[in-house]
């Protein structure tokens, strides 16, 4: 009986694994019920809605090219990747360059008259629309509704009787002041600002760092969902008014309360086909960047009441586990992609470069079933890896979690010290790296201390390689620790003796990923082939 029972396991991991199903993460329970987070990976500042019977989510991007992605689920708990809304972020030559921290913050996602309105902040140029009929295709090229520093976190409301509005936060590292909550009016197709807008909230006393607003209209009242308190120890605030200028009323619906989530806040409320209402919304967890919860919700006197409400007192907690939405049928077990074996003519969805690309790159090769990435050179500036635009990486999947990949390198002869390898980057970052010399091909481990800050590599040789194909490998274990190693054959693996813990970076956590890059320009470059990347327990 045992063993038949373990043959069972085995036939369920292998079946889960060919319909690209993660290994390290699975929000549904298989029986009628889900646990948080639904998303365990860094989908910040996350925005959803109701389409018909599909749900679709966007989330912030910040540098990370493709930008804008676009989830869609059935259930709000099973949830794959169908696209992102930009291809290339503006300006474009400034955001050739990682601009770690900058770019697209928290967007706001509609559906109004057949279409999808995304609107996103730039920090430092402004709030952009982009467009479409399909969320799965293209996009439009993204318009600028309003220029301006330090405007942030748009979300529009089209009213009752067709007259069209925009709530935005301030970031005050660039406009002077934050905590105040401002609506203004737009022209009825949503593409521009019409007016300097009104202060409808002060946070200053009370709600600190207020943020993040979603605008929604109920039974005659105009509700400004927004977070305060700050990302990691935060409330989930509802302010309320009959009139969309206010005076708004306020009241906090969620927080920690005795839960293990910290900080729970900002995100969207979406009612399903047959009347409930959720609520998603992120946690921070340092290196792990912020993840995504699904939450039960209520109203209770024209206020919602968000998460658990044990003392029926009118202010939720997070759940961890909980009956999924009733959407009217079941759907079947999904998650984002993590693995990627390259045997198609395109990257899996997940994967993301550190500014906007050159199209020399990288080669998908669907015969060979390879990725090749080209070296480049690093930008003069360029201090270390943090500073390189051609850094291919994924978020985190999971607190633990082990990625594999299987690389034949082949440098240009002709210079030294071109690389490529395996790399957990954030504020600091290590990799494991294959590298060449006048005296051939050595592997390398190498840790970067407060790359951010501009430092540089503390490399060690390893061991020189006779072979060209070498097997990296690295294991994240519970609190973000990393462990090296390496494999001739992909068998017998040799760690790293070191300990390296994942950093987060700038409003977002660790990633994982690949790079191959030259210190010198020439007239052709090396190249690494990527046979497979491998997320596993």
């Amino acid at each position: 009986m045992k063993e038949i029972f373990c043959f069972f396991l085995l036939t369920v991991s292998l079946s889960l694994h060919a319909q690209g199903i993660s290994k390290v993460w699975v929000a549904d329970n298989g029986n009628g019920t889900y646990k948080n987070p639904v998303i365990n990976a860094d989908y910040s500042d996350p925005d959803a809605i109701r389409v018909g019977d599909d749900y679709y989510m966007v989330s912030s991007s910040f540098e990370a090219i493709p930008g804008l992605p676009i989830l869609h689920s059935k259930d709000l708990v099973n949830w794959r990747i169908i696209g992102h809304a930009l291809k290339k972020q503006p300006p474009f030559e400034h955001f050739s360059v990682p601009q770690h921290g900058n770019g697209v913050w928290a967007p706001s996602l509609r559906f109004h008259k057949g279409e999808f309105y995304l609107y996103y902040p730039d920090p430092d140029f402004g709030i952009y629309l982009v467009k479409t009929k399909d969320p799965s295709g293209l996009w439009s090229d993204p318009v600028l509704v309003e220029s301006g520093k330090g405007l942030i976190d748009p979300c529009p409301l089209w009213d009752d009787n067709g007259n069209a509005y925009l709530v935005h936060a301030w970031a005050g590292s660039r406009a002077g002041i934050k905590s105040i909550i401002t609506v203004k009016k737009m022209n009825t197709e949503g593409t521009k600002v019409l007016d300097a807008g009104t202060i409808v909230y002060d946070g200053h006393e009370k709600d600190p760092t207020i943020e993040g607003p979603k605008f929604y209209k109920r039974n005659g009242y105009y509700y400004i969902f927004a977070p305060a308190g700050g990302v990691s120890t935060g409330w989930q605030l509802v302010l309320r008014s009959k009139n969309i200028y206010g005076p708004y009323e306020r009241k906090v619906v969620m927080d920690q309360g005795k839960s293990p989530v910290n900080g729970p806040h900002q995100g969207a409320w979406v009612t399903t086909q047959t009347g409930q209402d959720w609520f998603l919304h992120f946690q921070d967890k340092g290196a792990y960047g912020r993840v995504v919860h699904l939450q039960p919700m209520k109203w209770k006197n024209d206020w919602p009441v968000i998460g658990a409400d044990a003392r029926n007192e009118g202010k939720g907690e997070p759940v961890m586990e909980y009956k999924k939405p009733d959407v009217g049928k079941t759907w079947p077990v999904q998650t984002l992609p993590d693995s990627d074996e390259f045997n198609g003519i395109a990257l899996g969805k997940q994967w993301q470069w550190q500014a906007n690309p050159k199209g020399t790159w990288l080669f998908l090769d669907a015969a060979e079933g390879t990725l090749r990435l080209f070296s480049d050179k690093l930008p003069d500036s360029a201090r270390n890896l943090w500073d390189a635009p051609n850094v291919l990486l994924q978020k985190f999947p999971a607190d633990e979690f082990t990625a594999t990949t299987k690389i034949s390198f082949q440098p240009n002869t002709k210079i030294q010290n071109e690389k490529a390898g395996l790399v957990v980057m954030g504020m600091s970052y290590a990799h494991l790296s294959i590298k060449n010399t006048k005296e051939g091909n050595y592997l390398v481990y190498a840790v970067c201390k407060d790359a951010a800050k501009g430092k540089t590599e503390n490399e060690k040789n390893i061991r020189k390689l006779e072979n060209t194909t070498v097997y990296l490998r690295v294991k994240i274990s519970t609190g973000a620790k990393c462990v090296f190693s390496y494999s001739l054959d992909g068998k017998d693996f040799t760690g790293i003796d070191e300990t390296f813990t994942a950093e987060p970076g700038k409003w977002i956590g660790a990633k994982v990923g690949l790079y191959c890059i030259r210190q010198t320009q020439t007239n052709d470059s090396g190249f690494a082939d990527v046979d497979w990347f491998r997320i596993e327990p």
